[in-house]
């Protein structure tokens, strides 16, 4: 597990000027473009010296974004940390509940718990050993995946 927990929540996205859609390829072509553009080699001597702490700063972030949105492990990580963060931020937990209290959809190889509301949460097989919060189709409440241990 990378420890990307205690850092103070950065959008390595926007520090990149990337969308969290973009590809590899573009997330590298934006890294390259801004880490020559704040490279402090490449600062003109006649700018204050804040100007250039502000640089170096950016210089250190780009480079820390690549650092982990150019990997795919970490990418992938960083990615669900957001994804979580997004279905915190979106409802409240309504319930906790453990994988083997939803039902098995043979059909397509997902979990599924019916809502208060009526909708249903559904979690592919795969997900469930990732995820932990899952939302709702119809209304705004999110439930906590717990597995036993």
């Amino acid at each position: 597990m990378m420890a990307f927990e205690q850092i103070p929540k950065k959008d390595w996205y926007s520090i990149l000027e990337a969308d969290p859609s973009a590809s590899v390829s573009d997330l590298k072509q934006k890294y390259q473009k801004l880490i020559l553009l704040y490279h402090p080699d490449k600062q003109s001597t006649d700018v204050p010296a804040g100007t250039v702490e502000e640089c170096i700063q950016k210089f250190i972030e780009v480079d820390q974004a690549w650092k982990i949105l150019g990997n795919e492990e970490t990418k992938k990580e960083y990615d669900l940390q957001r994804h979580e963060d997004d279905l915190r931020n979106m409802g409240p937990v309504d319930a906790r509940v453990y994988l083997e209290e939803m039902s098995w959809n043979e059909d397509d190889h997902s979990f599924s718990l019916s809502c208060r509301c009526g909708g249903k949460y559904s979690v592919s097989k795969d997900e469930a050993e990732e995820v932990t919060l899952i939302s709702c189709d119809t209304c705004s409440l999110v439930i906590e995946l717990l597995h036993y241990r």
